[in-house]
């Protein structure tokens, strides 16, 4: 199974944005992930659509926008307009979870739904046809730089069997301390995509294609079978 790296936006020097945007594409990641928070939601104030719309024309890599405000349905078409590839949206924040996943879709972009670590799977039941992608976190969203919560893990690999007996080809998508060694752990259980922040792809002490280098030998040939 291919394995999706989207490298972390707010994890990369800002000083330099585009140069490191340069560096991490010819590093080989696959997508850009941009963490999008109010300081309602979770206690951090992040980017705008402004610059998603600035670095759209510097990379053709896909953006993976992540949003971690309240109500976002109020602000999808903003972030599409910029070039949002990916919209992601977490089932707490949403009170009507589906009409916002299909008010994506008739953006053109593509859909999906995160799950704070505490939020049980059911949250999906009723959403599954709607979402390409559940993001499942696995750190509480607001900061980079967080332990792992262990509980996780095996909720990506209840996820990941729930996929395969429905013959869904939804994207299992996981966020928070995605290190080397997590990374492992969280491919054999399921998961597809890895959003690669400060303890992989942003590893002090490495380049950006040593950081990814590393990362994709983490994951090589550690799908679930």
């Amino acid at each position: 199974m291919e394995m999706i790296i989207s490298a972390s936006v707010m994890c990369a020097d800002l000083t330099r944005l585009g140069e490191d945007i340069a560096a991490l594409e010819a590093a080989g990641v696959d997508w850009l992930h941009f963490d999008i928070m109010d300081a309602h939601f979770v206690p951090n104030l992040t980017f705008g659509p402004d610059l998603i719309r600035n670095l759209r024309p510097v990379t053709r890599l896909p953006f993976d926008v992540h949003l971690m405000i309240e109500e976002p349905i109020r602000y999808l078409d903003r972030y599409r307009e910029a070039g949002a590839d990916w919209i992601v949206v977490h089932a707490e924040a949403c009170g009507h979870l589906q009409r916002t996943l299909a008010a994506i879709r008739d953006l053109g972009a593509r859909p999906g739904v995160a799950l704070n670590p505490s939020t049980p799977l059911s949250a999906l039941d009723y959403v599954l046809d709607d979402a390409d992608l559940v993001l499942l976190m696995t750190v509480n969203p607001g900061y980079a730089g967080q332990r792992l919560v262990e509980a996780t893990l095996p909720k990506i690999g209840q996820l990941a069997d729930r996929l395969a007996e429905e013959g869904r080809n939804t994207i299992l998508q996981v966020d928070g301390n995605v290190s080397f060694e997590n990374a492992r752990r969280m491919a054999l259980q399921g998961a597809r995509c890895f959003v690669a922040g400060s303890s992989s792809v942003f590893a002090e002490g490495l380049t950006r294609a040593e950081g990814t280098r590393r990362l994709r030998e983490a994951l090589e040939g550690e799908s679930r079978s």
